[in-house]
C-alpha cells in the first residue's frame, strides 16, 4: 500500500482538479444504492469531508443539494420533503425553509410580504446525479458555485442489468488513495486472502503473467484465463472462463468474469469521506446463472469477509504509518500504484490547463508471483 502523503500534490491548494487532502475533484463519486433512496426520502453522505443531502421526489426523481440549511445551518436532511406550489421542496425543520431541487429557496415561512427578504436570493450547492444500473452517482466540481452541466460523462460499466444481486459495504480507516492502492495491489492475495475456499495456502504461489492496456480515465488487465490457484473460480464456471479487471479514476475497479453462458461482474467503488476514511461498496450482478442466486446469502459473506481482510490490513498499516511516512515502491507489483498516482497528476493537470486528458499508461506485460 502507499503512503497518502506521497500521492497528493503539495500545491494543490488552488490547483483545479484537485483538493489539497488529494481527492479528485470534477469527478463522479458514488453516493448510495438506488435501493437506500426511497421516494420522498432524504439521507446525509458526506464526500470529500463536506455533507452532502442525496434526496427522490415522490415521483422518483434523485436529487443531491449540500446538507446545511443557509439559515442557522441545521442539516437539511434532518427535515423533510413537501410539496410547494406544485413542485417538490425540502423544507428545514428548524424554520420550514423550502428548497427545490435545484438549490434555491422557494418558500420563507416566517418572513412577511413587506419585509426585504426575497427567497429566491437564497440557495445552497447543487450537485449533478446520475442514477443507473441500482447506483446514484454525484458530480463533485472543483468549483462550489458551478451550476451546468459536468463536462465529464458519469461512469459507464458496461451492459448491465439494473437490480444488483447484492451490495456489500465497509468503511477503512485509511486516505483513499492508501485504499485504492491495498485493493489493487497483485501479490498480497496469497497471504491476506488465504482462505480455503480462495486461495488455499496449499495451492502456494505461482508465476502471475498479465497483460495490461489502457482505458478511460484508467488501465485494464486485458482479458485473460483467471489464475490456477483460485479455487472459488472454477467452482462456479468450470474451467471455459475468461476474466477482465478495470481501473478507472477516481475509484471504480471492476471485474467482469464470463463463459458462454453466464456472466458476472463486480464492481467496487471508493468514496472518501474523510481524511482518514473511506467507503467502500461492492455492487454484483450475475446473468445465465440461476442457480447462483440459491448461493447469493453465501456469496455476500464471502465477499464481505473478504472486504473485511482488506479493511484489517490497512489498520495494521496505520500502525506503521504512526511512525514511517516513506515505502518501499518495487516492479513488477507496484506498478499500478504508479499509476494511479501519475493518473492523478495528468487529471489535475488537465483540468488546470483546461484540455482534454491523456492517459500516460501503456501496453505492457507485467510479471509476479502470488
Amino acid at each position: 500500500m502507499a503512503d497518502s502523503q506521497t500521492l497528493i500534490d503539495r500545491n494543490s491548494e488552488d490547483q483545479p482538479g484537485i483538493t489539497p487532502e488529494g481527492w479528485l475533484t470534477d469527478s463522479w463519486y458514488l453516493a448510495c444504492t438506488s435501493k437506500e433512496l426511497k421516494p420522498g426520502g432524504l439521507i446525509n453522505r458526506i464526500m470529500l469531508d463536506q455533507p452532502i443531502m442525496v434526496g427522490r421526489t415522490a415521483a422518483g426523481e434523485a436529487f443531491a443539494l449540500r446538507d446545511i440549511c443557509p439559515h442557522r445551518l441545521v442539516p437539511l436532511s434532518a427535515g423533510k420533503q413537501v410539496d410547494t406550489n406544485g413542485e417538490p421542496t425540502v423544507q428545514c425543520p428548524y424554520h420550514g425553509w423550502r428548497f427545490g431541487t435545484d438549490g434555491v429557496c422557494r418558500h420563507m415561512p416566517s418572513v412577511l410580504e413587506e419585509q426585504p427578504y426575497e427567497a429566491s436570493r437564497f440557495k445552497v450547492r447543487r450537485y449533478p446525479v446520475h442514477e443507473t444500473n441500482g447506483m446514484v452517482f454525484v458530480f463533485i466540481s472543483h468549483d462550489p458555485r458551478f451550476s451546468d452541466e459536468p463536462d465529464v460523462p458519469p461512469p459507464d460499466f458496461g451492459k448491465l442489468p439494473d437490480t444488483p444481486k447484492f451490495v456489500i459495504q465497509e468503511e477503512f480507516n485509511a486516505h483513499m488513495d492508501d485504499a485504492i492502492v491495498g485493493l489493487m495491489d497483485p501479490a498480497h492475495v496469497a497471504f491476506v486472502h488465504s482462505q480455503w475456499w480462495w486461495r488455499p495456502p496449499s495451492a502456494g504461489l505461482r508465476l502471475k503473467e498479465k497483460p495490461f492496456v489502457p482505458r478511460e480515465r484508467g488501465w485494464a488487465i486485458d482479458r485473460h484465463q483467471p489464475s490456477s490457484n483460485s479455487l472459488a473460480y472454477k467452482a462456479v464456471f468450470g474451467g471455459a472462463v475468461t476474466t477482465e479487471i478495470i481501473f478507472q479514476l477516481p475509484g471504480y475497479r471492476w471485474e467482469v468474469i464470463e463463459n458462454q453462458k453466464m456472466r458476472l461482474v463486480t464492481l467496487t467503488c471508493l468514496t472518501p469521506v474523510y481524511a482518514k476514511k473511506t467507503r467502500i461498496t461492492q455492487v454484483t450482478w450475475f446473468t445465465g446463472a440461476p442457480l447462483l442466486n440459491l448461493a447469493i446469502p453465501v456469496l455476500k459473506s464471502a465477499a464481505r469477509k473478504f472486504l473485511r481482510q482488506d479493511g484489517d490490513i490497512v489498520d495494521l498499516q496505520n500502525e506503521g504509518m504512526k511512525y514511517q511516512k516513506s515505502m518501499i515502491w518495487i516492479d513488477d507489483i507496484d506498478v499500478q500504484a504508479k499509476w494511479y498516482r501519475t493518473l492523478k497528476k495528468e487529471w489535475a493537470a488537465s483540468r488546470t490547463e483546461n484540455r482534454p486528458f491523456e492517459n500516460p499508461v501503456r501496453p505492457v506485460t507485467l510479471k509476479w508471483r502470488s
